[in-house]
């Protein structure tokens, strides 16, 4: 089985059952972002997390196997995005990213945040004048090398 089709399966049974991704998060014991993440085929589960998620969702061995399976990242992306809530923070990267660039490098030094060595957190927060959300990315800051 492919990636694609295991992630629509997964995320078919999720809603037939309507179980939250907040839910399968704490059952593997990690982080709601990073689980959707695996779900939707970005990150890979271990065999211990694939075999829970398709015993909470009454999946398969064959689904089981495609959890694990190390994926191929961003492949699927549209560029630019259509989706409005994605294309709205490809926005914020096009008018910000240079900024994040420049305040990175004033305050770090000549180097990247890793998205390897990262976590993102995503909150809601209640705001009279419209709710809120908050995206923290936290990334190991990698400098560059010289040699």
């Amino acid at each position: 089985m492919n990636r694609e089709v295991c992630t629509a399966m997964v995320i078919e049974a999720k809603q037939q059952k309507q179980i939250t991704y907040q839910y399968i998060a704490q059952a593997i014991n990690r982080n709601i972002v990073w689980t959707t993440s695996a779900i939707l085929g970005q990150n890979t589960f271990d065999a211990n997390e694939a075999k829970i998620i398709c015993e909470i969702l009454n999946l398969d061995t064959d689904v089981e196997k495609a959890l694990q399976i190390f994926p191929e990242k961003g492949v699927s992306a549209i560029m630019p995005p259509t989706d409005p809530l994605i294309y709205r923070l490809y926005e914020i990267v096009l008018v910000y990213g240079e900024t994040i660039k420049e305040v990175i490098h004033e305050k770090a030094g000549d180097g990247i945040m890793s998205a390897i060595d990262f976590t993102m957190d995503i909150e809601k927060e209640e705001n009279p004048k419209g709710d809120r959300i908050k995206i923290m990315l936290d990334g190991k800051f990698l400098a560059y090398k010289k040699w």
